[in-house]
């Protein structure tokens, strides 16, 4: 079973299908997720177009000065941290904490999860967005535990309706 799974977006309608295609395969358990890429990538659009598709009522947006939004209004919790101003020293100090964010029936994204040094032990998704030559996206899943190579699979079903 190959856990990877890659999608090329070339507009944010594309996008926004992908995160939802996502949305529904982690709305009901859950799931914690580190997502790489260069600034302007395209990692909080991923995450606004998924809180979207669960039902997220406040404006999503990005924790870069806060280093973590909350939101509460659908019936799973999103959890929103930005490592980027934590760098390396940093994540040390709140690393128990992002274990913590990883159980339980939660969304938990990590933006700049570069900075974790990719010793993240638990179960999770990494989603690594690229910039492709024509101005599109490559988003490049990989799951790490069962429930999220499970994630990955459903992912790789075409089928599923949004």
């Amino acid at each position: 079973m190959n856990n990877i799974y890659e999608k090329i977006c070339k507009t944010i309608d594309d996008t926004a299908v992908l995160a939802c295609r996502f949305a529904k395969l982690i709305e009901d358990e859950g799931c914690f997720v580190s997502l790489y890429g260069e600034i302007g990538a395209g990692k909080t659009a991923f995450v606004k177009k998924v809180a979207d598709s669960i039902g997220i009522k406040e404006k999503v947006t990005s924790p870069s000065f806060v280093i973590l939004n909350e939101y509460h209004s659908a019936k799973i919790p999103v959890y929103h941290f930005d490592l980027y101003r934590l760098e390396n020293e940093g994540v040390k100090t709140i690393f128990d904490e992002l274990q913590e964010y990883s159980e339980g029936k939660r969304i938990t994204f990590v933006e700049w999860a570069e900075f974790s040094q990719n010793q993240i032990p638990f179960d999770h998704i990494n989603i690594n967005v690229t910039y492709e030559d024509d101005d599109s996206r490559k988003y490049a899943f990989e799951g790490f535990g069962q429930k999220c190579i499970r994630i990955i699979e459903g992912l790789k079903d075409e089928n599923i309706s949004i």
